[in-house]
Parts: structure tokens; C-alpha cells; sequence
């Protein structure tokens, strides 16, 4: 069965989380501080997946996930979720992502937007585009486009651990401790093995909560 882990709350949540990160980046007149955590991507290097049922397989994929028993097979797991997000089916698409890639290493940010513009308008509900666009879009310190991207790829895949993490990231960039708590708990609810969330989300968690007594 199909996992439902973002509650109805969210999407309110998000919606006002993209209105602040529009509005405080309408506002800034000094760049956000250097250090700000960058949005997660896919690996280097993924696995070959199978043709198929592509939701069925995420669905297996996702269980086996928290099923896990230590970090290094939860990657393997990792691995080919990414792998079934990233494939497009369209020989176009898979051009024009490689493009961006090679925008991407040559630093060409405004370029390789440019490209992912024109993936989501002609492939819309290819998320993996709307993800590496709100990595750029982060990159560039757009934190506004970046979380309304993020709130895309999140329409498609509620359970997109990298875009649950993106999102607590930018909250985090606005001290909006209880979105980005949020977002942190329901990306370690799909994927209880990333790396820091559990730090963000005990951290956090001190913060928004208070402290055990």
C-alpha cells in the first residue's frame, strides 16, 4: 500500500513556508550567510533499474528503506530510489538533463536553469527537474523559487526525502524552526537512515519543545 506520511497539514505549511522565503528574499538587502547547508542531489553514480511498474517498485523501494538494517544498505536502497526518480523515459529529457549536468560542472547556473525551464514545461511531472532546478535556484540564493520547486516536487512525491530535506534547510535559513522541524521529521519518516537530520531534528526539537524534564 502506498505510504501516506505528509499529513494534511503540510501542504498549508509549505504554502506559507514558500510565501516567507518569497518575501524575506524580496526583502534582503544582504546575502544570506556563506555557510547555509546545500540542498541534497542524487549520487554520482546510480544503479540500473528494471523496466516496470514504476510506482510499484517505488512503493517495495520505500519499505525496504526503513526495513534497512544499517547505513550501508539503506544506501543501496537510496541508490535506486534516486535511479527510478532520475529515469524520464524521453530520450529529449535525458538530453537536455545532460546538458544541465554539463552547465552544472562548468558553473553555468543561469544556463542550466535556463535548460530545467524548459524540462518542466515540457515534462511537468518529471520531478527530478524541479528538484535540480531548486537546487540552483538554493545555490543562487533564490530561496523563494527554491521552496516553491520544492512544494512541486512534493505535489508529485510526498515521500521525496531530498525535498523534505531541502525544505527544512531553507527554513532553517529563516530561522522558521517549526517548519523546518516539521519538514526534517517527514523526511526521517520516509528515510530513517540520512545523514545530520537526526542531529537538525534533536536540535530543533530542544528549540521548538524545550527540553525533556
Amino acid at each position: 500500500m502506498r505510504l501516506r506520511l505528509v499529513s494534511l497539514a503540510l501542504p498549508a505549511a509549505l504554502a506559507a513556508a514558500v510565501l516567507l522565503a518569497s518575501q524575506v528574499s524580496a526583502q534582503q538587502t544582504e546575502p544570506a550567510p556563506p555557510q547555509a547547508a546545500p540542498l541534497p542531489e542524487a549520487p554520482d553514480k546510480l544503479p540500473r533499474v528494471p523496466r516496470g511498474d514504476r510506482i510499484k517498485n517505488l512503493d517495495f523501494l520505500f519499505e525496504a528503506l526503513k526495513a534497512a538494517p544499517d547505513a550501508d544498505a539503506a544506501k543501496l536502497v537510496e541508490g535506486r530510489i534516486w535511479a527510478l526518480w532520475l529515469a524520464s523515459g524521453s530520450d529529449t529529457t535525458d538530453l537536455l538533463m545532460s546538458r544541465v549536468k554539463t552547465a552544472q560542472d562548468a558553473k553555468e547556473t543561469k544556463l542550466a536553469i535556463q535548460l530545467l525551464d524548459a524540462v518542466v514545461e515540457m515534462r511537468p511531472d518529471y520531478i527530478e527537474a524541479w528538484n535540480r532546478r531548486a537546487t540552483l535556484h538554493f545555490a543562487n540564493k533564490d530561496y523563494g523559487k527554491s521552496a516553491a520547486d520544492i512544494r512541486q516536487v512534493l505535489a508529485r512525491e510526498p515521500r521525496h526525502f531530498g525535498a523534505l530535506t531541502g525544505l527544512g534547510v531553507i527554513m532553517q535559513e529563516f530561522n522558521e524552526d517549526k517548519f523546518a522541524l516539521e519538514a526534517f521529521r517527514k523526511a526521517l519518516a520516509v528515510n530513517p537512515h540520512l545523514s545530520k537530520v537526526p542531529d537538525f531534528v534533536k536540535t530543533l526539537t530542544e528549540k521548538v519543545e524545550g527540553r525533556d524534564i
